[in-house]
C-alpha cells in the first residue's frame, strides 16, 4: 500500500511526501483510515513502529476538514515525557505545515510564560505532560470542555512513572462525546483497565508485541569485566564504529561517568537524563542531532522520547532489570524497517538480565569475542537465581550461625535513620535517639 491509498487531503499527502513517507507501516496502515472515520482506537504497539504518524496524521486531517473553528482546543495529546512529547509536536508540524491548524507543546521544568502566551492566542492541537496540564487547568488558563479528539500515548510508561492517577484526573475533565485514542506497547491489567474504561467500542489493532526486536537490527553481546566496560566503549567508538552512537546508561550517575570518561578520551559526548535542566537536555539532544555531538548518554527515561533518523548505533553499557525494557533501548534504530546495531556490555551483574532478555526476546544474541577485553570467566561462572556467584560444586555458601547471620541478613537494607545493627535498645520505652 502507498500513503496515495488512504485519502488524504493534498496538503497532508505534500507534506507526507517531503518527509520521504511513501509506505504507511503496518499500524498506521491499519489505524488512518479508522481514525479518519472517527472510530475510538486502540493501539498496541511499540516504539520505532511508526504509531505517532498512525494517529497524528488523521488528527491533521479530521480537524482541517472542521467547518467551524474556534480558538478553543480541538485535539489533546497526553504523553509521559518531554522528549516524547516535544517529538510529536515536531512531528504534527512536519505532517501539518501545509494546514492552518496551531499547534503546541507544554511541559514541566520550564518558566510557564511563553507556554501561557501562546495558549491565549488559541491552539488547535496540544501535545503535554501530565503534571504542566493540571497545573495550567488548575489556574484556568486550559479548559477542555470543546475537546474532540483525547489521545493517550504510551500509557503503560505513564504506569511506569506514577502518572495513573494524574491520567485518571484530567480524563473526568474531558468532554464525554469525544474520540478517543488509546496506545501502549504492553497492556498490563491496570492499563487494560484504564482502556475499557474511556473507549467505546474501538478498533483494536496489536503490531509488533514488545516480546520482539526489528529483524533489521543486528544484535550483539560483548562479555566484558565491569571494571573495563569504559575502556571497551572507548576502544569500539575509536576503532569500529565512526558513527553517531545512542548509550544506554542504567543510573542518572552512571550517565555523567560515562560521559566524563569519554570526553576525556577527546569523543564529543554528552549525557541526557532526568537531573538536566530542560534546556540542557534539549540542547544535548538537537547536538546530537545535528551531529554536533557524536555520542548520548541516556538513561531509560529517555528510551522512548528519543527519535533520530537514521541513527545506526544504540550500546546497552549496563542491561536494565526489566527485560521489556531491552527492546524499547535498542528500537531507538531500526526504525521504519532501516538497518541498525546494538550491541550489549554484559559483566557478572548482567547474566541473569541477559538470560531474562533472551527468553523475552525469543532467541539467543549472537556473542563477540574478538575485542581486547572479552573474558570467557562470565561464562563458566555459575550464580543463583538471585544473580549471586555459586562457589565451585554448586553448593551455595553457608550461612554462619550463632548471633552474626541475623546481622549479615541486614547489610543491604537502605540507610533510612533506623537503628544500626548492633545497636541495642534500652528497656524504657520513652527512649529516642538523638539525631
Amino acid at each position: 500500500m502507498n500513503f496515495t491509498d488512504l485519502q488524504l487531503i493534498d496538503p497532508i499527502t505534500k507534506a507526507i511526501q517531503e518527509q520521504g513517507y511513501t509506505n504507511p507501516t503496518p499500524i498506521q496502515e491499519r489505524s488512518i483510515p479508522e481514525i479518519l472515520k472517527g472510530k475510538d482506537f486502540l493501539g498496541c504497539a511499540q516504539t520505532g513502529t511508526g504509531k505517532t504518524a498512525a494517529f497524528a496524521i488523521p488528527i491533521l486531517q479530521n480537524l482541517a476538514q472542521n467547518k467551524f473553528p474556534n480558538k478553543n482546543i480541538k485535539a489533546l495529546i497526553l504523553t509521559p515525557t518531554r522528549e516524547l512529547a516535544i517529538q510529536i509536536e515536531e512531528n504534527i508540524n512536519a505532517y501539518g505545515k501545509y494546514l492552518p491548524l496551531k499547534h503546541l507543546v507544554i511541559f514541566g521544568g520550564v518558566k510557564q510564560g511563553n507556554q501561557e502566551a501562546a495558549l491565549k492566542k488559541g491552539v488547535d492541537i496540544l501535545v503535554a505532560t501530565p503534571g504542566r496540564l493540571l497545573d495550567f487547568i488548575a489556574q484556568g488558563i486550559i479548559s477542555l470542555k470543546n475537546l474532540e479528539i483525547f489521545v493517550l500515548d504510551e500509557a503503560d510508561r505513564m504506569l511506569d512513572m506514577g502518572f495513573v492517577h494524574d491520567v485518571k484526573r484530567i480524563i473526568k475533565l474531558l468532554p464525554q462525546k469525544r474520540q478517543t485514542l488509546f496506545f501502549s506497547a504492553t497492556m498490563p491489567s491496570e492499563i487494560q483497565k484504564l482502556a475499557d474504561s474511556i473507549l467505546n467500542n474501538p478498533v483494536k489493532v496489536e503490531v509488533t508485541p514488545v516480546s520482539s526486536t526489528a529483524e533489521t537490527i543486528k544484535q550483539s553481546v560483548y562479555f566484558v569485566e565491569k571494571d573495563n566496560k569504559l575502556n571497551l566503549l572507548t576502544h569500539i567508538l575509536k576503532n569500529d564504529i565512526s558513527d553517531s552512537v545512542l548509550v544506554f546508561a542504567r543510573t542518572k550517575h552512571g550517565a555523567d561517568k560515562i560521559a566524563r570518561k569519554l570526553q576525556k578520551d577527546d569523543i564529543t559526548t554528552e549525557a541526557i537524563h532526568g537531573n538536566k535542566s530542560q534546556n540542557a537536555r534539549q540542547n544535548a539532544l538537537s547536538n546530537f542531532k545535528s551531529g554536533k555531538t557524536r555520542v548520548l548518554v541516556a538513561t531509560d527515561i529517555a528510551a522512548r522520547g528519543i527519535n533520530i533518523d537514521e541513527l545506526k548505533y544504540v550500546v546497552n553499557f549496563e542491561l536494565s532489570d526489566v527485560s521489556e525494557t531491552y527492546v524499547h533501548r535498542i528500537g531507538r534504530t531500526g526504525r521504519a524497517g532501516a538497518e541498525g546495531t546494538s550491541i550489549s556490555f554484559v559483566d557478572g551483574l548482567d547474566l541473569l538480565n541477559l538470560r531474562n532478555t533472551e527468553k523475552l526476546i525469543g532467541m539467543k544474541i549472537p556473542v563477540v569475542k574478538n575485542h581486547p577485553f572479552h573474558t570467557d570467566d562470565l561464562v563458566a561462572q555459575k550464580r543463583d537465581s538471585n544473580n549471586k556467584p555459586v562457589p565451585a560444586g554448586g553448593e551455595k555458601p553457608k550461612q554462619a550461625r550463632g548471633n552474626s547471620s541475623k546481622f549479615s541478613r541486614n547489610k543491604a537494607k537502605p540507610d533510612n535513620g533506623a537503628a544500626s545493627v548492633g545497636f541495642k535498645k534500652p528497656k524504657n520505652k520513652n527512649f529516642t535517639r538523638k539525631k
